[in-house]
């Protein structure tokens, strides 16, 4: 069997799509963002599980393969952290190595704050959740969208609209209308219900009052290696909301930038993103 091919997981109330490599090495996870699936890691996955590594990337539930249960309450961190912990359980793996993209990384930030299951924690794009709060007016500029997406019905009808061209022009204004990735993002998301299930993510985890500065939260510190990446095109992201995660880090935090790069970093530097992986998980 291909070592690459999904496979469906069962959990308590939801079913994923998985890559898992298998083997007996070290663990790591690799989460995917919006509007992604597990094969966004396609490079890595075969790079690191080539050093010996074995990699577990699901699609996140509500993504790609994997389940897409109705209702914004079904999508809060506290269930989606849920689904990678029980998967982790599923496939016998205690601790692991976490890397995230996008509401990925938003994601492996909740895990690595909460959980001493994570070993170290790789950060692609955004940083750490206080720290992407508190980057000021730039940051809340370029995170428009993140309200816009708030208002049930509205994105829904303004994206697809035109053969996605919303889509195509803000989120990968440098990439060829052809793109394999965009086109796999475009495919997912005009499947019946894929657009709402992914909205939902930002309907169930963004408080409009937070994301204007009003109660930032008070968050654990991390005792662990963090590796944040930041991308200089990047439409939606500052380098200093990923810089400044490193206040909120006692394990250690290591800052990588790559220049003339957009947002999605693991499929637009494919190679620099597998080597930062290996050098940060050989640490």
């Amino acid at each position: 069997m291909d070592a690459f091919a999904p496979t469906r997981v069962e959990l308590p109330g939801i079913t994923l799509s998985v890559i898992d490599t298998g083997g007996t090495g070290p663990a790591v996870v690799l989460l995917h963002g919006w509007p992604d699936r597990a094969s966004m890691w396609s490079h890595q996955i075969r790079g690191l599980a080539e050093s010996g590594y074995r990699v577990i990337a699901p699609d996140l539930r509500g993504f790609g393969d994997s389940d897409r249960p109705e209702g914004v309450e079904n999508y809060t961190f506290d269930k989606t952290s849920a689904d990678v912990l029980g998967l982790a359980d599923a496939l016998g793996v205690d601790r692991f190595a976490l890397a995230g993209h996008d509401w990925g990384a938003s994601l492996g930030w909740a895990l690595t704050i909460f959980s001493p299951r994570v070993t170290r924690y790789a950060a692609f794009s955004v940083g750490h959740t206080a720290s992407f709060l508190g980057a000021g007016l730039e940051q809340r500029q370029l995170s428009w969208y993140m309200l816009w997406f708030q208002f049930p019905g509205v994105a829904e009808s303004v994206l697809p609209a035109d053969d996605w061209a919303f889509l195509r022009t803000w989120a990968h204004p440098d990439t060829s209308p052809d793109d394999p990735a965009l086109a796999r993002q475009i495919a997912d998301l005009s499947r019946p219900g894929a657009l709402t299930a992914s909205l939902n993510w930002y309907r169930a985890n963004l408080d409009p009052a937070t994301f204007a500065g009003v109660a930032p939260p008070a968050l654990p510190r991390i005792d662990r290696p963090v590796l944040g990446v930041w991308s200089s095109r990047d439409m939606a992201l500052t380098e200093a909301q990923m810089t400044g995660s490193a206040e909120f880090v006692d394990g250690g935090f290591t800052y990588e930038r790559i220049d003339g790069v957009g947002h999605w970093i693991p499929v637009e530097a494919p190679e620099r993103t597998t080597e930062l992986l290996l050098d940060f998980l050989a640490g």
